[in-house]
């Protein structure tokens, strides 16, 4: 497909909006260039595992994002019981004043009580509503959302025909990069079918990510030829979202908002994705000979997060059977998340520890412009002022002398 110069002209640059499943993970993303956050508060989101966001800590990360021309997007996006009503109405109210930019809803109801609590609150619509065609675009135009975000089913042509036939200023979200739910828009039943805990509550225990056999009723312990060996099969584990190679082609469909996938994730992932996808956009806005001669340069970096193998889902057409991973579960792991440099005192760089690394290690800093840092550990201190050879527990608040001088707010990782 080639690059339409209208559509890049005309149309305002690409939003890159990235997850953050804690305060912490907000200021990375931000840090890392992301244009806007979407976190969840600590009820009435689909990520209930997630560490998420107390009233107070929403109104800082505001506060934080807004300082750095950023914006905040809250997810409300439950499909509600009658008894979450009268709670969602109060958490509405203190949403209202904390600054944030804009709720994510599904459900219809939660949609007008919002617009009534919230009156000058800018509202999106969120996947889980099965956002297909556009007719269903048109009607939340009307009822008053300004965004709202695509079906993961969706082709870009599908999506390209939705923005020719919407009002202007309606803007499109698109999924770019993350896993993949097997379930239709992510609305899945299976967790609550096998262990009582409701996926559309914010309580998925992800059962599309186990291991399964098929066994017939009558013939008990005696396993179907559906999986290739005696470790059973993966059948519902899609590989995940990587749209990296295809940026001029979403700009082209009329996508606003580039998404990445992830609430879960670490400050590590955040980071390699929030750099890497920033800096393909700004190549890519600036030239796209640029974009394209820097393209293994993404590709690395996007394969330094944890993956599952990567697929375009369904934007150029229906996914087959090479979307999915049938014989493991597990990520690929390339590097170890260390830390987040939040302090730097006489020389001494002050965080917390996340995995065990020691002193005359090589380590990696990622730098904010898109390059790594190589250095080595010289000394490790203990939040007493202790030294340590190393440093095993997770959690640790340490001072850390390196052969280097990372900024405050950088990642740093260890290659495995």
């Amino acid at each position: 497909m080639s690059l339409n110069k209208e559509v890049k002209c005309d149309r305002k640059r690409a939003e890159l909006l990235v997850p953050a499943g804690s305060p912490e993970v907000l200021k990375v993303a931000v840090d890392y260039g992301a244009d806007a956050v979407y976190i969840g508060g600590q009820a009435y989101g689909l990520r209930a595992k997630a560490d998420n966001f107390t009233i107070d800590e929403i109104t800082e990360g505001v506060r934080y994002a807004h300082a750095h021309n950023a914006k905040v997007y809250v997810t409300a996006n439950i499909f509600a019981h009658n008894y979450d009503i009268k709670g969602m109405n109060a958490y509405f109210e203190q949403l209202k004043k904390t600054g944030v930019d804009a709720v994510l809803i599904s459900d219809p109801g939660i949609f007008a009580m919002a617009r009534r609590v919230m009156p000058d609150m800018e509202l999106h619509i969120s996947t889980q509503a099965n956002n297909t065609n556009y007719l269903t675009f048109r009607f939340w135009h009307d009822m008053g959302a300004k965004r709202v975000v695509t079906a993961r089913e969706l082709s870009l042509s599908e999506i390209k025909e939705i923005r020719e036939n919407i009002p202007e200023d309606m803007e499109i979200e698109s999924f770019m990069h993350g896993a993949m739910c097997i379930s239709y828009s992510g609305r899945c039943l299976l967790s609550n079918y096998l262990t009582g805990r409701d996926a559309n509550k914010g309580a998925c225990t992800h059962p599309c990510r186990w291991k399964y056999h098929i066994v017939e009723e009558t013939r008990p312990g005696e396993y179907m030829p559906v999986n290739e060996d005696d470790r059973g099969t993966y059948i519902f584990n899609s590989k995940d979202l990587c749209m990296i190679e295809y940026i001029p082609e979403m700009v082209e469909a009329g996508i606003d908002s580039f998404k990445i996938e992830g609430r879960m994730k670490t400050a590590l992932y955040v980071a390699a994705v929030a750099r890497t996808y920033r800096k393909a956009l700004d190549d890519f806005y600036e030239s796209e000979e640029k974009y394209r001669a820097n393209m293994e340069y993404y590709k690395t970096e996007i394969a330094k997060c944890t993956y599952r193998q990567f697929t375009t889902g369904f934007y150029f057409g229906k996914p087959d059977s090479n979307t999915q991973i049938y014989d493991n579960n597990t990520y690929m792991k390339n590097y170890t998340y260390i830390g987040t440099v939040r302090n730097i005192e006489n020389g001494y760089l002050c965080f917390e520890q996340k995995n065990k690394f020691s002193v005359g290690e090589e380590l990696e800093v990622m730098a904010f412009d898109g390059t790594n840092i190589n250095c080595k550990v010289l000394e490790i201190y203990d939040e007493d002022g202790i030294a340590m050879e190393s440093a095993p527990h997770p959690k640790q608040k340490l001072k850390v002398k390196l052969d280097a001088n990372p900024s405050v707010g950088m990642v740093i990782r260890r290659k495995e």
